[in-house]
């Protein structure tokens, strides 16, 4: 437990309702009681039990008798005694009205009373320390406060809840077990037999194997999760690619005009769809031009078209592909592609037999229509979004999906200790090179849990989190 106690406004420094301004530590108790006064004027909460509402109010001391004088806000504090908080800490917890200069002469009382100024992320840190959770579910913590769509919430709200966390765990209780048998008997030939056993760690390694390819595999869906999808809007000019810009955020939000080139900068927008975040660019018309400001505006297209997640290939659908869908094709060949015809609301003489001809391996390409001045066909257009990148792997995968950087990098030398291990089983070495590299892999997974981690570690990941959490 820590020997100090720590304080800081855990609510937005905004003008609101209420604020609330956290305690936590030894003295958190004792701290907020000098301050804090019942209707009768009596210091109450050291007689409170833990998990208490109580009404009050909050008034610097000093005033004796005439307390009254010295009040601040009327407030409701919560008590919540150790181990039972958040902290596992004695904590308490001041309901204020939410004005800024409010909470800030609450804190400021506080912290005279014996308080100091919480570091960022320093409750959630204890949380940490004193074994309230994990590694992993601390890191979630600040996911879920930055989940920009409901995927993104959803998948941190599993990490937080110790999905994760049981799958590295149970993970490593069996890749211990093989590192104790193989130890126990180099030490006890006599009674531990090792004949046969290079066949069954074999078989075990190549388990272990394919469980963390399936979570290093959830890593790059995992952080589209976590971060969006940029999509890039698409097509030669006059394609409809600003139109559908438009009918995706539901506002005139693009220029749109029947004049080609319109769009000559590239316009970026944010759009949640089906609980997905797409960063939506759009792009100028790509075709040669002589107008030096658009083809500024082409060359950017093509730069962005190669930094995209999703292409949004806009097709007119009542004129033939020519030369200029050819060169557009020729930059997306390799990416995540859904060919948009629009214009349904005009006669459409492109198939979805001619557009997948234009692609050398895009048999199963996704192809949606729609009329974006019309606003029809845009729920089949999200669907096949959906489909497209969350249909597959994340679904399957019923352990975890992985949206932290930092995990995936542990997965990866979890994987190459296990191989390496594999590899010494192929070549019949000694029993004891099995265990070193048996232990390498126990030792990478230990580090998304923070059970292998050193505190400089511990504090840069703390350090990026928000005051009061």
């Amino acid at each position: 437990m820590s020997t100090d106690t720590i304080a800081a406004i855990a609510t937005a420094l905004s003008d609101a309702g209420i604020g609330i301004i956290r305690v936590s530590g030894p003295e958190a108790i004792s701290a907020v009681d000098c301050i804090f006064y019942n209707k009768a004027g009596r210091r109450v909460l050291s007689e409170k039990s833990s998990h208490t509402v109580s009404h009050g109010y909050i008034a610097a001391p000093g005033f004796g008798e005439d307390w009254k004088k010295g009040i601040v806000d009327e407030v409701m504090v919560v008590l919540m005694k150790a181990p039972h908080s958040y902290t596992m800490e004695d904590t308490v917890e001041i309901n204020c009205h939410g004005g800024v200069l409010l909470l800030q002469k609450v804190l400021q009382l506080v912290l005279r009373s014996g308080a100091r100024l919480a570091e960022p992320g320093e409750f959630t840190k204890r949380a940490f320390l004193n074994g309230r959770m994990d590694l992993s579910q601390a890191e979630a913590v600040m996911d879920v406060i930055h989940s920009q769509s409901e995927m993104a919430l959803s998948s941190s709200m599993e990490q937080l809840t110790g999905k994760l966390a049981a799958v590295i765990r149970d993970l490593r209780e069996e890749i211990l077990y093989e590192i104790a048998f193989i130890e126990s008997a180099l030490d006890d030939p006599e009674h531990i037999s090792l004949e046969g056993y290079e066949e069954r760690l074999n078989e075990r390694c190549n388990a272990f194997i394919h469980r963390i390819e399936k979570l290093i595999a959830s890593a790059d869906n995992g952080k589209l999760i976590r971060e969006g999808i940029k999509t890039v809007i698409l097509g030669r000019p006059n394609a409809g690619k600003s139109s559908l810009l438009n009918a995706v955020l539901g506002e005139e939000r693009a220029i749109v005009t029947q004049v080609p080139g319109t769009t000559r900068d590239i316009l970026q927008e944010t759009v949640r769809l089906r609980g997905i975040t797409l960063h939506m660019v759009d792009t100028a018309g790509i075709r040669h031009t002589e107008d030096i400001v658009e083809q500024i505006g082409v060359d950017k297209a093509r730069e962005y078209a190669d930094k995209a997640d999703l292409v949004l290939f806009v097709i007119d659908g009542s004129a033939m592909p020519d030369e200029r869908e050819r060169d557009i094709i020729s930059l997306i060949e390799q990416k995540h592609v859904i060919a948009v015809i629009n214009k349904t609301d005009l006669p459409s003489i492109v198939t979805d037999e001619q557009i997948k001809s234009l692609f050398s391996d895009k048999e199963d390409l996704k192809i949606a229509r729609i009329s974006a001045s019309e606003g029809i066909g845009l729920d089949q257009l999200e669907k096949q979004i959906e489909e497209l990148f969350f249909s597959g792997v994340i679904k399957e995968n019923q352990e975890a999906v992985i949206t932290n950087m930092r995990h995936r990098e542990a997965l990866e030398d979890a994987y190459k200790s296990l191989l390496l291990v594999r590899q010494s089983l192929e070549n019949h070495m000694p029993e004891d090179f099995y265990s070193i590299d048996m232990m390498g892999a126990y030792t990478a997974l230990g580090y998304i849990v923070g059970e292998e981690v050193g505190d400089d570690l511990v504090q840069e990941i703390f350090s990026k989190f928000c005051m009061g959490k």
